[in-house]
């Protein structure tokens, strides 16, 4: 076993070298938008195209992130969320975060770590969720959409975060098909060095609820899964 998990950490190292080097080669600075009316236009169409609606109506989320060491269950319409990785367990409570509760092999934590574990639960889920739900998040508050055109000569949507979640002032370019369904986004966000990386959005499955969720990203030779994502009302 020792000896596997040696050969999985190694080829996971290689990995993300390879995606370094491919990155710096490929280093993109933040392209120029035209932000206004067109530009919510088209994030409207990559909604509409998502069926957005079937996502607002979907109460529960489930996912895994890291191959499995992150685990959620998210209740949207209450803002709760199960948080789960080693052995600890968060349920934390996104409109009250002090009123979360926080077990450790299964007992209830009361001591100073327990806030030092609810903000690792929150960093970990505004990241997490970020890789499930992206789409659906372009007009969240603090957010500026902007219009690019591609090379090709399609737009594109740019969408920085002002402010809000763990990180703002991160930027996202939607790259879209001909009915505004995204099939990728271009990165330049600031817990990454390479501007413009690049991650796939195109292993879709609908849930339970009828909602779009992706399976899991391709990132050069990285794959991140995204575990066994469900959505249920």
């Amino acid at each position: 076993m020792r000896k596997f998990l040696k050969i999985a950490g190694a080829l996971v190292l290689l990995g993300i070298l390879t995606l370094l080097i491919m990155g710096w080669a490929a280093n993109e600075a933040l392209p120029e938008g035209n932000s206004g009316p067109e530009a919510d236009k088209l994030a409207y169409k990559m909604l509409n195209a998502l069926n957005v609606e079937t996502y607002k109506n979907t109460r529960f989320l489930e996912w895994s992130y890291q191959g499995g060491k992150n685990q959620y269950v998210w209740d949207k319409h209450n803002g709760l969320v199960s948080v789960k990785w080693d052995d600890v367990a968060v349920d934390l409570n996104l409109n009250k975060t002090d009123e979360s509760h926080v077990f450790k092999n299964r007992g209830p934590v009361s001591t100073d770590k327990k806030q030092k574990l609810i903000d690792k639960a929150l960093k970990n889920f505004n990241n997490d969720s970020f890789w499930l739900v992206a789409p659906y998040k372009v007009f969240d508050q603090g957010t500026q959409r902007a219009i690019v055109e591609l090379e090709n000569g399609t737009d594109a949507l740019l969408v920085t975060y002002k402010s809000g979640g763990t990180t703002p002032g991160d930027s996202y370019l939607w790259i879209l098909n001909e009915n505004g369904f995204p099939s990728a986004y271009k990165m330049w966000v600031s817990i990454i060095p390479i501007g413009g990386l690049e991650a796939s959005w195109d292993e879709w499955i609908v849930t339970q609820s009828g909602a779009f969720l992706p399976k899991s990203h391709t990132l050069g030779p990285l794959t991140l899964s995204m575990g066994d994502v469900k959505g249920y009302r």
